[in-house]
């Protein structure tokens, strides 16, 4: 390895992609150096690698150099969350149910960020491999999945967040410069949060769902994870689009360039501090970061307004009534008939789908599909599932009258650090109640964000919650940009293990 391709990991996207542009390494010698980095793992980030697959899709980015005509990120590594199918690598959405699937088409987002889609150019990144996530996406810690769980890099013992635990950790370790997340009910900003890097869920339908496997398909959302507001930039527009022929919840909204909206400044921006988001839940640790960091964008200009945002705190039983719903509908799918396992030992048909999925879904998957089909059953739909309903519209209207008074909503992702593995086991309820802060933007399908803004107790990071208007990931991207041009905190990495 040359002198010039050590400190790989160390840069950003855009670096990394001048560093390809100007042939100082070619695509290959980038994707040795992280594929080197991910074999040295040991917080259990990655499900699959494929160096085969991988070196041949950075020959083919270093063809593309050659001649002139690369996309944006041609041949720049990232690794995928593993609910997104691909065809080069193994696709299991963390579950045993799906263990050795390999799809016969890439997802959607995917195909964007590589060689493109439906004709249109893609931005050339070549794929690492896939990551590790709680099981189809069902959690908050990333313990939940069936092949092993991931570690925080900053602390062995602790979680990475979830479900896109093995994305967050992925970044922080350095083993790869993005990643791809999905978030549902904070999937992709809490993760973020505990690793101490930056995630950004787009508004509802921005990013194509097509090839994403659904756990909750009206809030199910894709989105990116990296170190910076100016890596996750690039990568969102790269990502988004719409699919219309391919994806019955996209939008029918152009393809936006949100790097070139990174410059303005934050002067005078109304940035509302919802008051239910900093109650006694909130650990003390967790609210000295945040307001030292909205400290910060007022001393850039920045006016804070008190804000209210009063069914807060429906959000949760609102959730835990309509995602699991959804998810007892789009898990019916996985019977062991046509792919995936299969039970050995069944007398008949019945018997092998009771068998099959018994065995091929873990405990959590279990409970969130009983509880949907619960809620969902004669007698109870309307007393459960369509009372929250009509809460998740008061909870989005909320939303509307508060941004009548500010421009960004901010605040704190989760109540917590990052806590220790295993330690809500015996206490489901426990996790759940950790996504009180990001289970309102979902539920109203709203963009929102996670961008590091220090530590708390045992040096663990924390993160702050940005949130937006419909469409509006340009503005929270900028507030973040320009957090991260007067902060170094994004620039920080884990002491010891795999980070260094």
């Amino acid at each position: 390895m040359t002198s010039s391709t050590q400190e790989l990991h160390l840069q950003s996207l855009s670096e990394l992609a001048s560093t390809l542009h100007t042939k100082k390494a070619s695509a290959v010698e980038v994707a040795q150096h992280f594929l080197q980095r991910v074999q040295a793992d040991s917080t259990g980030a990655f499900l699959d690698v494929n160096p085969e697959a991988t070196l041949t899709q950075a020959k083919a980015s270093d063809a593309r150099l050659a001649a002139g005509n690369g996309g944006c990120l041609e041949g720049v590594p990232i690794a995928h969350k593993d609910v997104f199918v691909t065809r080069d690598f193994v696709t299991t959405a963390g579950s045993k149910i799906l263990a050795n699937y390999r799809s016969p088409f890439d997802a959607t987002v995917v195909q964007k960020l590589a060689n493109g889609v439906n004709g249109q150019s893609g931005a050339g990144m070549v794929t690492l491999g896939k990551l590790n996530c709680d099981e189809f996406a069902m959690g908050s810690g990333n313990e939940n999945s069936a092949f092993h769980a991931v570690r925080n890099p900053w602390d062995a013992t602790r979680v990475p967040g979830g479900s896109s635990g093995g994305s967050a950790a992925a970044v922080a370790a350095r083993l790869t410069p993005a990643a791809t997340g999905t978030d549902t009910g904070g999937s992709i900003r809490q993760p973020a949060s505990f690793c101490g890097i930056t995630g950004i869920k787009p508004t509802y339908g921005r990013a194509s769902r097509y090839g994403m496997i659904a756990y909750a398909s009206s809030l199910d959302q894709a989105g990116p994870m990296a170190r910076s507001a100016e890596d996750c930039a690039l990568l969102l527009s790269a990502m988004c689009g719409p699919d219309l022929d391919r994806d019955s919840t996209s939008l029918d909204v152009a393809t936006e360039n949100f790097s070139a909206k990174l410059t303005q400044s934050i002067k005078g921006l109304r940035i509302g501090i919802p008051q239910e988001f900093f109650g006694d839940g909130l650990a003390a640790d967790v609210r000295t970061a945040i307001d030292a960091a909205l400290k910060t964008l007022e001393a850039q200009g920045a006016q804070l307004v008190p804000i209210s945002l009063p069914r807060t705190e429906l959000s949760i039983p609102v959730y835990y009534i309509i995602a699991p719903a959804e998810a007892s509908s789009n898990l019916s799918r996985f019977d062991g008939v046509k792919f995936g396992h299969r039970a050995k030992d069944y007398t008949d048909l019945v018997s092998m789908y009771k068998q099959t999925r018994a065995e091929g879904f873990g405990e959590e998957v279990k409970r969130r599909i009983m509880t949907g089909a619960y809620v969902l059953s004669h007698g109870y739909y309307d007393a459960y599932y369509l009372q929250a309903q009509k809460i998740r519209r008061m909870i989005a209207d909320d939303f509307q009258q508060a941004f009548t008074q500010c421009d960004v909503i901010a605040g704190p992702v989760a109540p917590s650090v990052a806590w220790t593995i295993g330690h809500n086991a015996s206490d489901p309820l426990a996790d759940y109640l950790a996504d009180i802060f990001t289970l309102p933007a979902s539920l109203a399908g709203l963009p929102g964000m996670s961008l590091p803004v220090g530590f708390g107790d045992a040096h663990m990071p924390v993160g702050m919650q940005l949130i937006g208007n419909y469409l509006q990931e340009a503005t929270l991207l900028n507030v973040a940009h320009q957090f991260q041009l007067a902060t170094d905190f994004h620039m920080q990495s884990p002491q010891g293990g795999s980070a260094l």
